[in-house]
């Protein structure tokens, strides 16, 4: 089911499953401010939506994902000029939102993903690639220095070391790297992805919302808790999870041997 009232992205509901697509092809999914906005506006719609139980992002066409900013455009599109202020409320936008909505999120990465647009993928909790997909940091070809999250992304999935080269060098990786450091999940030929993405979205979706929700909550929070701090989170994420009718239910078909019925109660 689509939904409309977008210019530069689509959104598309199936079930529990919502697709966000970045809709500029011809620019390789470059981000205006426009685009930007109108992901910030479905993200966090997404987030409130009981319905919706996980959330894919992907982009149009077969050679972009996102190229990262618009260049040409972005930086006044609309008359608005790229102000400091205009930079800390979009750094306060998409990544924020992925990384905090209590359901699961995949970038179904199907070409280049470059500076903003690789920090879209980092936001997302997995990433699938196609095999013909490309990543790298690239700011510094420009004179920036990475954002939308990227910092604090991208050395959490490959470690401060490559991290850095990545962000110093901005060479471009392949898919098969990408993998291999860490940086994807998983690697799929080009036209298997979006049925792979779809395929593993569904499969999350009928996982139980609050468990879901409190694991990723939990993991998001271990990198910078102690030992005894983890445990605590643990437990008082456990016991709340024994009061839920998930848990019940979760019992209950353990018992019967049948597939469970998860609601988010």
């Amino acid at each position: 089911m689509g939904e409309t009232g977008y210019q530069q992205i689509r959104v598309e509901r199936e079930g529990a499953l919502l697709t966000i697509t970045l809709n500029r092809p011809q620019r390789l999914n470059a981000i205006t401010m426009r685009l930007w906005d109108e992901l910030t506006e479905a993200t966090e719609a997404a987030s409130r939506d009981p319905a919706v139980r996980c959330v894919i992002v992907t982009g149009a066409g077969e050679r972009g994902f996102c190229a990262g900013r618009d260049l040409d455009e972005a930086l006044f599109s609309e008359g608005r000029p790229f102000t400091e202020e205009r930079l800390r409320a979009m750094q306060a936008g998409v990544a924020p939102t992925l990384m905090r909505m209590p359901k699961p999120t995949i970038a179904a990465v199907n070409g280049v993903a470059a500076g903003a647009g690789l920090a879209l993928a980092l936001a997302c909790d997995l990433r699938i690639a196609s095999a013909a997909a490309r990543f790298t940091v690239a700011f510094l070809k420009v004179g920036f220095v990475p954002d939308a999250a990227a910092t604090y992304l991208l050395p959490r999935a490959v470690g401060y070391a490559k991290a850095f080269e990545l962000c110093a060098t901005s060479d471009v990786i392949d898919a098969a790297e990408a993998r291999a450091i860490g940086l994807v999940n998983r690697v799929v030929a080009a036209e298997a992805l979006a049925e792979e993405a779809r395929r593993l979205g569904q499969r999350l979706a009928e996982m139980p919302p609050l468990a879901l929700a409190a694991t990723k909550e939990l993991l998001q929070a271990a990198p910078g808790a102690g030992l005894d701090e983890a445990l605590a989170r643990e437990t008082a994420a456990q016991a709340r999870m024994m009061t839920t009718r998930d848990h019940q239910e979760g019992m209950a078909a353990f018992r019967e041997r049948r597939a469970p019925r998860f609601e988010g109660r």
